[in-house]
């Protein structure tokens, strides 16, 4: 159910994105701005139509390749759906839940027909073309359960928005608690469509009645507000002196590393409204400090609903949506006062916590001992490790599915609290990351496909005798510095160089895998960085490990979450154990295709065998391939 409402959650993105420009639409048309009463009925047009547009955002997302059919399917579903339910019962208004049931299930059965084959007479209704019929015969049957059964839940609804809409500080307080706690499994997504699109009505001078608190306060509801304005203090100034407090906490020797990463993520915070970035940077190692950031949360929505300010965005919560709707805000400077405020208890209270505690932020974490991992590396010695991890893990009765990407396994675990997360540390895994109650990645690094393969083999023999040769595992170091000069590393590819803390993976973006930078290509052939030798080239194609002759290892990671693809988009252009040359081309991929079928295409470059101290990046933006200067390691 968690995979399921993450998925909900992670789909919803995609038509949320759209509501900036309807933002941006609607409050540029106002009186106040240019006074261009279409250009706010066009904004209107996109805010009016949410639930068709969730639909079709949500049957995409649910998709598995994000087919357009998916998409037409969730949009027919949508119309078969809500003409139904009002045909048996006017009354009932399901509002963007018509829109996300609709999507849900076009983009699972696109899942299941989308290649169902028929007899040759009924062969052009076969495949994508099936999936819209299917899907509006199965609204049929939904509108007809929805037009009876709806009329209770939507009581329950009606009866919990007038509550959270009535119920003043404590109503908007529990709100912004429960909108930072449910971040971590994705689910804060579905609980803003409810507050943002759906609670509460206003009927406009013209007479449309719009629903949803960025619909009511856009259009000029004098009630609408309340619920967003408390947002701007904690993203403007609270984040970022977190931020702050714990780049001030941070190890000496470490600051210069993590220095430039809480500048830049907190900039990112004030200035736009997003926050991941930061919060992710402490959510998981210091699960203490992200509950009190929930807590403070809550306070700013109080306190700004006791000062009765009432301030909007259509993004987020910084400082451009601040100014947008500055003119249509009520008490708005009352929230930069605010906002100083909270900055400052963040800092004293996270600075004072994570000394006093010993909290691991970025900065402070212990130096881990890692395993190292050698391109030598034999059948036996995967043996021995999945092994140790499987035992690590609690045995195979405890492992419930495993499944790996390119540097982690993927698991779902029928007791979590049996796992030994120091044993699996020991044998080399970079970090264990716990999500929801069952699921568990541990980060592998680049032998993770043998290793998992290793693991399968003995979970499905259910064999769990020590290898013949399984010594006591020694507590490993990390391999000697590994130095390399500004012209010994030329950029593969034309694009956008940025920091690895810029790069929305947790693994890569906490430096998990290793210390490295990113880039966004802008040309879709890679080449290679260095002199060396091709140590792997994945079978998915999406990744190629190159070493030098001095024994740094690298890591080019095209794209995120692209093990998903299967090599699609993805040509190499070398193969295991080939000697490379700087600049060579290597790898060819289809950037439009790729863009198209993953979340991103920035390409993590990582140093998988050395300290992070020991790489420095040099220059930041857009360069030529062959540019030289960018990194050095010393």
């Amino acid at each position: 159910m968690l995979n399921f409402l993450q998925r909900i959650g992670k789909s919803l993105m995609f038509p949320i994105a759209t509501l900036p420009a309807a933002a941006l639409l609607v409050r540029l048309g106002m009186e106040d701005m240019l006074n261009i009463p279409f250009m706010t009925a066009a904004g209107n047009g996109i805010l009016g139509n949410l639930a068709l547009i969730f639909a079709i955002g949500i049957a995409m997302g649910f998709a598995k390749d994000g087919s357009g059919a998916a998409a037409l399917a969730g949009a027919i579903g949508f119309l078969v759906l809500d003409e139904g339910i009002k045909a048996i019962n006017e009354d009932i208004n399901m509002g963007v839940f018509a829109g996300v049931i609709a999507g849900v299930v076009a983009g699972m059965l696109y899942n299941r027909y989308h290649d169902v084959k028929f007899p040759e007479f009924l062969s052009f209704f076969g495949g994508k073309r099936f999936v819209p019929i299917i899907t509006s015969a199965t609204m049929v049957g939904l509108a007809f359960i929805f037009g009876y059964l709806w009329v209770y839940p939507q009581y329950v609804l009606n009866a919990t928005a007038e509550w959270i809409l009535n119920a003043g500080e404590l109503g908007v307080g529990v709100y912004g608690v429960l909108n930072r706690l449910l971040i971590p499994v994705g689910l804060h997504h579905v609980m803003n469509t409810l507050i943002w699109f759906d609670f509460g009505t206003f009927t406009t001078a013209s007479g449309e009645v719009v629903r949803g608190e960025i619909n009511r306060f856009l259009n000029g509801d004098p009630a609408a507000g309340y619920f967003l304005a408390g947002f701007f203090p904690i993203m403007m100034f609270g984040l970022p002196g977190a931020c702050l407090a714990m780049y001030a906490a941070a190890k000496k020797e470490r600051k210069k590393a993590v220095g430039g990463m809480f500048l830049s993520i907190a900039l990112t915070s004030f200035i736009t409204g997003v926050t991941e970035p930061i919060e992710f940077s402490f959510m998981f190692l210091s699960p203490l400090l992200y509950g009190v950031h929930a807590l403070l949360t809550g306070v700013s929505m109080i306190v700004a609903f006791m000062f009765d300010i009432k301030h909007g965005f259509g993004f987020s919560a910084g400082l451009i949506d601040f100014l947008l709707n500055y003119n249509i805000a009520q008490n708005p400077l009352m929230l930069i006062v605010i906002g100083l405020v909270m900055g400052a208890i963040y800092f004293v209270v996270f600075y004072f916590l994570i000394v006093k505690l010993d909290l691991k932020t970025p900065g402070r974490e212990d130096e881990e001992v890692m395993g190292e991992e050698s391109s030598s590396t034999t059948s036996g010695d995967y043996d021995a490790k999945a092994y140790r991890y499987v035992k690590a893990l609690g045995g195979p009765e405890n492992i419930d599915t495993l499944d790996y990407c390119t540097t982690r396994l993927r698991l779902q675990m029928n007791d979590r609290d049996q796992i030994d997360e120091a044993a699996l540390k020991r044998n080399g895994a970079r970090g264990v990351m716990k999500m929801g109650k069952n699921n568990l990645q541990v980060i592998v690094g680049t032998s993770v496909e043998f290793v998992a393969e290793a693991m399968k083999k003995r979970i499905d023999q259910g064999d769990m005798s020590a290898p013949e040769q399984d010594e006591p595992i020694k507590e490993n170091t990390k391999t000697a510095t590994r130095s390399m000069t500004a012209d010994e590393f030329i950029l593969p590819v034309r694009g956008r160089v940025m920091p690895l803390s810029d790069v929305t993976d947790q693994v890569f973006a906490e430096g998990m895998m290793g210390p490295g930078f990113a880039i966004d290509p802008e040309e879709g052939t890679f080449h290679s960085p260095v002199e060396g030798k091709i140590v792997n080239v994945f079978p998915t194609k999406h990744a190629i490990g190159i070493e030098m002759e001095n024994g740094l290892e690298i890591l080019i990671h095209v794209g995120l979450d692209t093990v998903q693809l299967k090599g699609e988009g993805f040509e190499t252009l070398v193969k295991d154990g080939q000697t490379v040359h700087q600049g060579m081309p290597i790898l060819k991929v289809d950037l439009s295709y790729v863009m198209k079928h993953a979340p991103s295409v920035v390409t993590p470059i990582i140093f998988t065998n050395i300290d992070a101290e020991e790489v420095q990046l040099e220059k930041e933006g857009t360069f030529q391939q062959g540019e030289t200067g960018v990194i050095t390691i010393k």
